[in-house]
């Protein structure tokens, strides 16, 4: 596949996706792994401190048209884990296809980075099946530069707009940061993400 594909519009056709760890800091938490204090008399005192504060992992895919997403990767008891390959396959299966079906999308590409739980056979076998040799990521069809971040939408554009507004109102809970997410996610128009996917073609000269 040559830039040709991008330079006739077809760049409107091309979906990519990616997640984020949105942290949760609460009552002040500061991480002070590395903050040291001397005094002469032994305090015997202790805080206890989270080792890290608590995080949402959160899953978007855009194209010009709209975005799909926020997911949130959750155990069966609800609460937030970690993306592995299975739990990122069971995402594809469950969440993204049946909500791909529910848009007017056709002959759609889809990127991908070359996350692990991405790339393993089982993910790209999976995807290969919804987009054929559509398919743009380390191991698929159409290979995808790695660690690539400033060709990648989501990274260059949504996480930074993201957060920069779902802390406005101080959130205090994690379900209320996932509110704000959903809120803010929802609050994008077409406008913007055409002009943000237009901007992508002038990242590949």
């Amino acid at each position: 596949m040559t830039l040709t594909l991008w330079r006739d519009g077809s760049w409107r056709r091309i979906m990519t996706q990616s997640r984020d760890h949105v942290h949760h800091l609460q009552n002040g938490y500061v991480n002070k792994q590395n903050c040291r204090i001397w005094n002469e008399a032994n305090l015997q005192v202790y805080v206890e401190t989270p080792l890290h504060p608590e995080k949402l992992t959160v899953w978007c895919a855009l194209w010009a048209g709209g975005i799909i997403g926020p997911y949130f990767f959750k155990n069966d008891e609800g609460h937030n884990v970690t993306v592995n390959g299975d739990r990122y396959r069971a995402m594809i299966t469950n969440f993204f296809i049946p909500e791909l079906n529910n848009h007017d999308v056709q002959e759609l590409w889809f990127q991908q980075d070359g996350a692990t739980c991405h790339t393993a056979r089982a993910t790209i076998d999976l995807l290969k099946d919804t987009f054929g040799d559509r398919l743009i990521s380390r191991f698929g069809p159409v290979n995808w530069p790695p660690r690539s971040w400033d060709l990648t939408p989501l990274d260059y554009f949504l996480w930074g707009y993201v957060k920069s507004l779902v802390y406005a109102d101080k959130p205090q809970t994690l379900d209320h940061l996932e509110d704000n997410i959903h809120r803010v996610i929802a609050d994008i128009r077409p406008q913007m993400l055409g002009k943000v996917i237009e901007n992508w073609t002038s990242r590949l000269d």
